[in-house]
């Protein structure tokens, strides 16, 4: 796992982004320990969009659009600290809608659900490496 610096200056790129990124999605798989390949540059249009693959065990797997997409920022997170509770809210104001999401008593704001999840996970983990002093502590249990 990246260290908490790291996890930090990530988690300000998910709230400051206006919308889902493919590259950010690799930034995220990266910082949480994952072994990523990315889609070269020159092989990337309109209809192939940016990407990867990363390594889970002894296989490879497409990587999950976890800027964009709820379903897989939870999955990630589930599987990274299983026991840790989370949640997102939508608020609306007047000028438009945003996200707010709570990991781990951690906090983390988006223009999308997924990223103000993601925001508040990479603090969550960038909190609890800093507070334990170690690069890759066991993940926290209720």
């Amino acid at each position: 796992m990246d260290s908490p610096d790291n996890l930090l200056a990530l988690a300000d790129r998910c709230e400051a982004i206006g919308k889902p990124d493919r590259a950010l999605d690799a930034d995220i798989y990266e910082a949480l320990g994952f072994t990523v390949r990315r889609k070269p540059r020159h092989l990337i249009n309109r209809r192939t969009p940016a990407g990867g693959i990363y390594q889970q065990g002894a296989l490879w797997k497409a990587l999950g659009s976890v800027s964009a997409n709820i379903d897989v920022a939870v999955g990630l997170l589930r599987q990274k600290a299983p026991g840790w509770s989370w949640s997102v809210q939508c608020v609306v104001g007047e000028d438009a809608a945003a996200f707010q999401a709570l990991v781990a008593e951690c906090s983390g704001n988006g223009t999308v659900g997924a990223l103000a999840l993601c925001a508040a996970m990479l603090r969550a983990f960038a909190d609890r490496d800093s507070t334990t002093g170690r690069a890759n502590p066991p993940p926290m249990q209720d």
